[in-house]
């Protein structure tokens, strides 16, 4: 593979390894490296994308519920934090963050399962994207391509 764009600084690119995996595709990156290639030279390149969603579940009332509560309390104990930095004590602190993160929980509770209930047609699942693809190509520019190729067939990550 020959690519010439802003990935390789306009340069033309050679393939100087092909992987199955990012992870693999990594590592050939890191065993140039550790072999003192420059790797601000090198590109790792994904080609026949695809994107995976995992469903997790399905969106249901206390689910929701559960995500507003939990959205709140942070909102809920980073106001009553910064209001209760003008009191006195620490003690004053803590008990002024802990009701702020008790009332943000009620009310983030409340708006989630609002949000739920508004939504409710929608049959709302709870998924996980990612994109990943067939082949993961590492590129160098053309002039260093011999070196790059030699020292992954030297130490075994020339292909997967």
């Amino acid at each position: 593979m020959v690519l010439a764009g802003p990935l390789t600084g306009g340069q033309p690119a050679t393939s100087v390894g092909s992987y199955t995996t990012h992870e693999q595709a990594q590592h050939a990156v890191s065993c140039l490296a550790d072999n003192g290639f420059p790797i601000e030279r090198v590109s790792i390149v994904g080609s026949d994308l695809q994107l995976v969603e995992t469903v997790l579940g399905r969106l249901t009332p206390a689910r929701s519920a559960l995500g507003g509560a939990g959205t709140g309390a942070w909102i809920g104990l980073l106001a009553g934090l910064i209001s209760g930095m003008a009191g006195a004590g620490a003690a004053s602190l803590l008990a002024i963050g802990l009701i702020g993160a008790l009332f943000g929980a009620a009310f983030g509770a409340v708006f989630g399962l609002a949000a739920h209930a508004s939504t409710r047609k929608l049959r709302g699942l709870v998924s996980r994207s990612n994109v990943v693809a067939q082949r993961y190509e590492v590129l160098v520019p053309h002039d260093v391509a011999e070196e790059a190729r030699n020292l992954l067939i030297k130490h075994e990550w020339r292909t997967s």
